[in-house]
């Protein structure tokens, strides 16, 4: 595991994030309209309009309708205010100060006063020549301006496999960096192992009682141990390396310890065992069965993870940062600042200063550092590693945590809002009508491997994405296997292998795509159809700086389901390998581009983009 020491005396990060890109980062298209739009607005300035208008008041979309154009603005709206005028009177000024230009078909003023711009066939035609030139950098950017942002994500405790929920989270987590990577941002990507504490003395204990069993004991497994059939397998790892060195007889074992439940206590039963074991196995023992329980552990979580796609640039150990000094350097930092207090022998964070609900335990009675002192220094330790922005990818239920960490970050004088956590709600499986149930420690759950084997790890990575990440999702694992058209992800990867079998077609008729030939007679794609997927080939770099800017990798999925079906419309509608060269190889410039998008499209989902199917 990964160990780091905070670097002291490190020069502040600061954290501006754009939410913008300038001008020539993103899709030319769009740009270039902006700034023509921006060129009509500045002539205006001091005549029609008092001054020139803010950056941010110069805003086009996409339209819906064909009728009405390629792009929108309602600026004339916007500024008719301050011009003093009706927004249709302003929306006929701005068009007619419009410089001109090859890629402009015309303007119109619509409604209440939208400007509509009808872009040229030269316009699409150019585009399509960037997206064959550029080929697999299509749609990437400079947005990030190369800052630098840590994304950790599933970070699940290592006392189980992973389970489906995980799975989600690593579906986000691996997306969203692949997508802020593309669009210019420096990504590292980390997996937090809380590898310290009472869970992780839980595992040993479960483990230690199912290796005395492997050696002839008989004892009850308690409530609060961890009951899954990976806890036997653990064991028997356990049992070939260290033989019946760790054997205790069963009475030494229960002698004296308090009733279980239902009986009694659980949590009493659960910490009494621990105990025992730790003095009957002595400290070096009991580390001994810890640390194997953990890389066991550990070692299957990486291998789920690398077979689903998932590779971290760090694991970062929770026990690594408290040797560091890491914990030590947070509560002196805070110290300093004035920003702790002593109450009846407990270290306490003055939390409710800095937007918390209550103040925190930093320090307890007996000594111990708390899991929150831990994770404010885990955060100060990023910061201080120099990441301008931390993403922390959470499950639904950590609701609370952002709060008090980023108390914490703020009180330790760093920006608040460098912290963002996007928060995973639930997976629900379902298996036709009835739903799977789930539970971790009575060991009723789906594993993330147990999923992957069955629907496949395409399947389980779009279907993750399927939904936004703060909406539960419902997986239909019948829809996830099925070869159908109804299968989202089916349909995409179709798509893709469709266009290769169009150019196997094309061989087999002793033909070849001429791609100069085909680019230069472009303008000729002028069918309903190819205007269709020409503009939605042309929205791909658009798409990407939304789901960056707006963390949100469904969005880039639902693209992909959206171009996969003008491409499908299309491939039904015409022929490709028609008699007229110019005319074919145009027509397979078009489907050689939505087949390289589909591909850039899919791989930073993590999605294979297979030739056949």
């Amino acid at each position: 595991m990964q160990r780091h020491a905070p670097a002291r005396g490190a020069a502040d990060v600061s954290c501006t994030l754009p939410r913008r890109p300038d001008f020539a980062d993103l899709s030319p298209l769009k740009l270039e309209l902006e700034q023509l739009l921006r060129d009509s607005l500045a002539k205006l300035a001091g005549t029609v309009l008092p001054a020139p208008p803010a950056a941010d008041a110069v805003v086009l979309e996409r339209t819906r309708e064909a009728q009405h154009g390629d792009f929108a603005t309602n600026v004339a709206l916007r500024l008719a205010k301050s011009a003093r005028r009706s927004p249709r009177e302003l929306a006929e000024a701005i068009v007619a100060a419009l410089p001109a230009s090859p890629l402009l078909e015309r303007a119109e003023v619509a409604g209440a006063g939208f400007i509509n711009f009808h872009l040229t066939a030269a316009a699409y035609a150019r585009e399509l020549a960037s997206l064959h030139a550029q080929a697999g950098a299509y749609g990437e950017s400079r947005l990030g301006r190369g800052e630098r942002v840590l994304v950790e994500f599933v970070s699940a405790n290592p006392t189980g496999p992973l389970h489906v929920g995980h799975g989600r989270q690593a579906a986000y987590g691996a997306t969203l960096a692949n997508i802020l990577a593309a669009v210019g941002f420096r990504i590292e990507r980390e997996y937090y192992v809380n590898d310290a504490g009472r869970q992780m003395d839980i595992l040993a204990a479960s483990v230690w009682l199912r290796y005395l069993e492997h050696c002839g004991e008989r004892l009850p497994f308690p409530e609060n141990g961890y009951r899954g059939d990976y806890v036997r397998t653990v064991a028997e790892g356990l049992k070939a390396s260290a033989g019946a060195r760790l054997r205790r007889p069963a009475a030494s074992v229960l002698d004296g310890l308090p009733p279980d439940a239902p009986a009694g206590d659980k949590e009493a039963y659960i910490d009494a065992l621990i105990a025992r074991a730790r003095a009957l196995l002595g400290a070096d023992g009991f580390r001994e069965v810890l640390e194997h329980s953990l890389a066991e552990m550990l070692a299957d979580i990486r291998g789920d993870l690398a077979e689903f796609g998932v590779v971290f640039d760090h694991w970062t150990s929770e026990r690594a940062l408290a040797d560091s000094g890491a914990i030590d350097h947070a509560l002196s930092v805070l110290e300093a600042r004035g920003h702790l207090h002593r109450e009846e022998g407990a270290v306490w964070f003055r939390a409710t200063a800095f937007g918390d609900e209550k103040d925190r335990v930093v320090v307890r009675e007996n000594g111990q550092r708390t899991y929150f002192a831990s994770d404010i220094a885990y955060h100060l330790a990023k910061r201080e590693r120099g990441f301008a922005r931390l993403i922390d990818v959470l499950g639904a239920d950590h609701h609370g945590y952002v709060a008090r960490v980023r108390a914490g970050l703020i009180a330790m004088g760093q920006p608040g809002e460098c912290l963002e956590a996007p928060l995973i709600q639930f997976v629900n499986l379902y298996r036709g009508a009835d739903k799977v149930p789930m539970g971790k420690r009575e060991a009723q759950f789906v594993t993330l491997r147990q999923l992957r084997e069955e629907v496949g790890s395409d399947a389980c990575r779009f279907f993750y994405l399927m939904r936004s990440h703060d909406q539960p999702l419902d997986f239909d694992l019948e829809l996830a296997k099925s070869r159908s058209n109804e299968n989202p992800v089916y349909y995409i990867q179709y798509a893709h292998a469709r266009v290769a079998s169009v150019m196997k077609q094309l061989a087999a008729r002793g033909l070849a795509f001429e791609r100069e030939a085909g680019l230069i007679a472009a303008e000729r794609l002028a069918s309903p159809h190819e205007q269709a997927l020409l503009k939605s080939l042309t929205r791909y770099p658009e798409i990407l700086e939304q789901a960056a800017v707006n963390r949100a990798p469904h969005t880039l999925a639902h693209y992909l389901r959206d171009l996969a079906n003008e491409f499908h419309t299309y491939y039904n509608a015409e022929a490709f390998i028609v008699a007229e060269a110019p005319l074919r190889n145009a027509r397979l410039a078009l489907v050689l581009a939505a087949q390289q998008v589909l591909r850039n499209g899919l791989t930073l989902l993590g999605v294979s983009a297979p030739e056949s199917m």
